[in-house]
């Protein structure tokens, strides 16, 4: 049998890529480069870092984390630097514990239908070369197409997702939702799918889960919420908040949900931001003014801390008290997020977890 560990459970380390893209990152990377290299250095104080970069930024990563003993730089090359959705997803056999990891077709979050850019080849290649260059058996699921921030799951057999995404004309077209599902189960021993139909409007992954619901721990989640009723994002809300709390996991318990606030005030491109970006032909161009998909629920759980996007926003410490409560026997760390959201994604976007082989729930 087979199964997918939580994110809350013993990882052996975290997959984190150095931020080089022009038409994701402004002024060549240099803005977000200082949030990843925080959150590099936090994540690498409880477990090992897998700092991946390409081979023109080699000698600069092992210059900035040549001290860091848990940081280990890996000249891979990639298109970009989403670890989480085109990284391997691990899972664990668990008659001896073992870990192996799966490959999915990356197209760019939706290729010729809506992709986000052309050229994702390096990317869509990354998740079996990691596996190769740390010897960990891989399973080639190349003919179906699937990011890790698509999903959530408890480590007990339940997921979650969203239709915007797992549904879209762009992912797996021929496929229906049961042949989607049965996928799932049996490449992640999952015997429950959770379907929400909506994430954060105007999320450009088309609505993936992991910015706004997450396992905390089995039969727990928390999900984000806005109280403002003009806003459209406040139905969506309120539908994911009546399934969720309506629906059964695999071991049939009635999920506790936790509701996690958003940001009180948008989080938009300014023309700064846009004056520091250079997009390829075929990329997705941003615009003065252009609405964030700015979420609290995208923070990572690392061994023994949870790290969580901060916005300059009212609801920051609001969002770091409730994870506290949640995760008493982590420590909460806010991450200046900013430059992160500002290439389209946040903390949990950049980050995969490499469980530790035959660990089970904190």
């Amino acid at each position: 049998m087979k199964r997918m560990p939580g994110e809350f459970e013993r990882h052996a380390g975290t997959i984190l890529i150095w931020p080089v893209r022009p038409g994701s990152w402004t002024y060549g990377g240099k803005n977000a480069q200082k949030a990843f290299k925080e959150i590099a250095t936090s994540i690498s104080e409880t477990e090992k870092v897998y700092l991946i970069c390409d081979d023109a930024h080699y000698s600069e990563v092992c210059g900035i984390f040549g001290n860091h003993i848990n940081i280990l730089p890996v000249a891979l090359p990639t298109d970009d630097a989403w670890a989480r959705d085109i990284g391997p997803t691990f899972v664990e056999e668990t008659d001896d514990f073992s870990i192996h990891g799966i490959d999915w077709k990356f197209n760019a979050w939706g290729g010729d239908y809506d992709g986000l850019y052309k050229d994702y080849e390096d990317d869509n290649k990354f998740a079996s070369k990691f596996c190769k260059e740390f010897r960990y058996p891989v399973v080639d699921q190349q003919d179906f197409v699937l990011e890790g921030g698509s999903i959530h799951v408890d480590g007990d057999g339940t997921l979650i997702t969203t239709e915007a995404c797992l549904l879209s004309p762009g992912r797996n077209p021929d496929m229906t939702r049961e042949d989607i599902e049965k996928r799932l189960c049996d490449n992640l021993g999952i015997t429950k799918v959770i379907w929400l139909p909506h994430g954060i409007l105007g999320d450009e992954t088309n609505e993936h889960v992991d910015n706004f619901c997450c396992f905390v721990k089995p039969g727990e989640v928390v999900m984000a919420w806005t109280d403002d009723e003009s806003d459209p994002q406040h139905e969506v809300c309120v539908q994911n908040y009546e399934i969720l709390t309506n629906t059964k996991d695999a071991r049939g318990r009635t999920l506790k949900v936790h509701k996690l606030p958003l940001p009180k005030n948008p989080v938009v491109i300014t023309q700064k931001d846009l004056d520091g970006f250079v997009f390829e032909e075929g990329e997705y161009v941003r615009e003065v003014g252009e609405k964030l998909a700015a979420s609290y629920a995208n923070f990572y759980i690392c061994n023994g801390t949870v790290l969580v996007p901060q916005f300059r926003d009212p609801n920051d410490s609001v969002a770091c008290q409730i994870l506290g409560e949640l995760f008493p026997h982590r420590l909460i760390v806010p991450i200046e997020a900013r430059d992160i959201i500002v290439g389209g994604g946040n903390i949990h976007c950049i980050t995969q977890q490499v469980p530790l082989k035959g660990d089970w729930f904190l």
